[in-house]
């Protein structure tokens, strides 16, 4: 082509390439708070067990990469940290899961197929039925994964990712390849009710994710159960699960039913305090229809706000009066920062139980010892 001003040949121009409009993706961090724009969501199943939690014995077994960011990180407890401008070796330090860009074939084919991915193998802490899944790209700006999808499968005992990349593994959908935003809480609703034992979490083509919350209700397997005999109806990873409380303001109810002994006040469940004439309950569904025989209400890391007194009341849906609540525990005053072991004189069935607090204050864990019925 030439220029019909001068004659003279124009030089061609190669279009600048363009960048597709990311609506998942997040604004360039800007300085300030970290979580000033990110994008959170409210989720009905939040309400339940992270099948996932650490504390419960989940862990990330195998991923395929990890270049960036450790694959541990997605099922740290806490929310994702981001200190802006700490690097290390391979680029800015990130609190979660991060991959390398992948690349495709050649110089023909730079870009990855649509079907290449990442992924990382989860095993779950409480087995179960999982109700929703969310999928965190906190801090991941321009680096999160364009589409996720996460498959359950159920293997006996404790297999290695051996066993779970095996052919004969069978992997079935929980959430389909779906989209991402960054730096946002990414929820999804799960309908399939099967008893998974371990997740498969892919992210389309590559990228970081932050933290993995699976919610759901745990299923523990029944012979175990039966085996052990006496063990804690209410503990989370025999099948117990904390269904309601009156006030969860400073920390969630369910901390009640966790392992272990609590390391500080937030640790256990605390209510804010009250300024009426009432009292603060949590009301609690065992791992199946048991004798509660011995009781442990622990106030540890609970000084000057333990709860007073404590008393429990149990129910059982099988009796004639499905609804009445009996006493187990009358009420009892309470010591802070202490375990207070409590023997009843008559077990009685019950599968769901209630803990009044009065009038308010914390409750670091409740054990609820016995057998099922």
């Amino acid at each position: 082509m030439t220029s019909e001003a001068t004659g003279t040949p124009e030089p061609v121009r190669t279009p600048e390439p363009t960048h597709p409009t990311d609506t998942a993706g997040a604004l360039p961090y800007a300085g300030g708070n970290p979580y000033a724009d990110y994008r959170d969501g409210t989720f009905d199943f939040t309400v339940l067990t992270d099948l996932a939690d650490r504390r419960l014995g989940g862990a990330v077994i195998a991923a395929n990469d990890e270049l960036f960011a450790e694959r541990e990180n997605l099922l740290l407890p806490q929310p994702a940290e981001f200190r802006p401008h700490v690097f290390g070796n391979k680029g800015q330090i990130m609190d979660g899961w991060e991959t390398r860009r992948r690349r495709g074939a050649g110089p023909d084919r730079p870009h990855p197929t649509a079907d290449d991915h990442d992924w990382a193998l989860i095993r779950l802490g409480a087995p179960g039925a999982v109700h929703g899944v969310i999928v965190d790209t906190a801090h991941f700006r321009g680096n999160n994964p364009q589409q996720i999808a996460v498959e359950g499968a159920e293997l006996p005992g404790t297999p290695g990712p051996e066993e779970l990349l095996a052919d004969s593994t069978v992997w079935h959908p929980l959430v389909p390849r779906s989209p991402v935003r960054g730096h946002a809480a990414n929820g999804f609703a799960v309908t399939d009710r099967r008893r998974v034992t371990h997740l498969r979490l892919s992210q389309y083509p590559d990228g970081g994710i932050a933290r993995l919350r699976v919610h759901g209700e745990a299923r523990p397997d029944p012979a175990w159960l039966a085996a052990l005999g006496t063990f804690d109806l209410a503990a989370i990873e025999h099948g117990g699960a904390v269904e309601d409380a009156s006030d969860r303001f400073f920390s969630s109810p369910a901390n009640l039913a966790l392992p272990g002994r609590s390391g500080a006040m937030g640790d256990g469940w605390e209510n804010r305090r009250r300024r009426d004439d009432g009292h603060d309950w949590v009301r609690l569904r065992l791992a199946g229809r048991g004798a509660i025989r011995a009781v442990e209400i622990d106030t540890g890391c609970y000084v000057g706000n333990a709860a007073g007194w404590a008393a429990l009341y149990g129910r059982d849906e099988q009796a004639a009066d499905p609804q009445e609540w009996f006493e187990l525990v009358p009420r009892t005053r309470l010591q802070p920062d202490a375990v207070h072991r409590l023997v009843l004189d008559a077990p009685r069935p019950a599968t769901h139980v209630r803990l009044d607090v009065f009038p308010d204050g914390g409750i670091a864990r409740l054990r609820l010892h016995g057998g099922l019925v």
